[in-house]
């Protein structure tokens, strides 16, 4: 698999895709509403894709951007080139981009971002929350620009503007890039991934930082659910939280009949699940308890 992610003007996410899918992708746009897409890494890095816009009947104009504005070029290719670049940009093979004739887009730098204007303990507060939601793992830089941005507003303040977010976002998330690269081996949140996954395959709908409460997910679970699923388990964000915290994470399980009987029967399944994925569980099988994932070391890789 190629560590990318590709998303599409349909709005198509696509994470972590085979050289064929890739070029399965490109053959397809070209029509209403699906007619470019957008290549980044797996972690996504600031400043650095790569991307394709095609009308059917046309060529195709591939771009690819590392770093700064003087950074980002541009060229015209047909099918067979196109892929061929953004196969081998994904790789990041050597003299990926020797086949095409590239010319910069002449884009102005970016103004330079004013520094924030906060107290000590604003700014600490600030960093800590951006911090918190990196570790959890799920948000994008996008989703932690806004949460940067939101975060200290008041009735009449809005102390950090878009720019400043993005600027100190992008700071925090390469930090984390950095971590993330010494991590050896499957982490407990892939292992959580992978027996989620085979859960799903059993008829049993599983979902990681669904929604933001126990509440929510409660009322919004049956939704995601295939129509043959014979239960659930899920965990929220707060969950996620407490287990980017180091308190172990919280699942929430259920049948959708609603009966005692299915609901110990889904825990049973769920526990054995994470225990042959290699994780250690507390439950007592009481239905009315939730299962715990203990001790967990949450180091949980960014996608972006």
């Amino acid at each position: 698999m190629l560590e990318i992610k590709v998303e599409t003007e349909n709005g198509e996410r696509h994470v972590r895709v085979s050289v064929e899918a890739l070029a399965a992708l490109v053959r397809r746009i070209g029509g209403a509403d699906d007619r470019f897409l957008v290549v980044q890494r797996v972690p996504d890095l600031p400043g650095v894709f790569a991307q394709v816009w095609h009308e059917t009947g046309g060529d195709y104009s591939v771009e690819h951007r590392d770093g700064g504005a003087d950074r980002h070029f541009t060229a015209t290719a047909g099918l067979d080139g196109t892929i061929a670049a953004l196969t081998g940009w994904a790789r990041q093979d050597a003299g990926w981009d020797s086949g095409l004739t590239w010319s910069s887009l002449g884009l102005p730098p970016a103004p330079a971002v004013p520094p924030l204007d906060l107290g000590d303990d604003a700014r600490a507060q600030l960093e800590e929350r951006v911090r918190e939601a990196l570790t959890g793992g799920y948000s994008t830089r996008a989703q932690l620009t806004e949460l940067a941005e939101e975060y200290l507003v008041t009735e009449d303040s809005r102390p950090v503007s878009r720019e400043q977010a993005a600027a100190l976002v992008d700071r925090l998330w390469l930090e984390r890039v950095a971590q993330q690269v010494t991590w050896q081996g499957e982490t407990d949140p892939e292992r959580l991934t992978r027996a989620f996954a085979a859960l799903e395959q059993a008829g049993i709908t599983a979902r990681e930082n669904f929604t933001c409460c126990r509440n929510c997910g409660q009322d919004e679970i049956g939704g995601e659910s295939a129509p043959d699923a014979r239960g659930f388990v899920y965990f929220h964000s707060q969950c996620t939280d407490s287990a980017a915290a180091g308190h172990g994470l919280t699942l929430l399980y259920g049948g959708f009949d609603g009966t005692a009987e299915t609901t110990t029967a889904i825990g049973d399944e769920v526990v054995a699940a994470l225990e042959a994925a290699g994780l250690q569980t507390t439950w007592d099988r009481d239905p009315g308890r939730s299962i715990k994932i203990t001790p967990l070391d949450w180091r949980r890789r960014l996608v972006g």
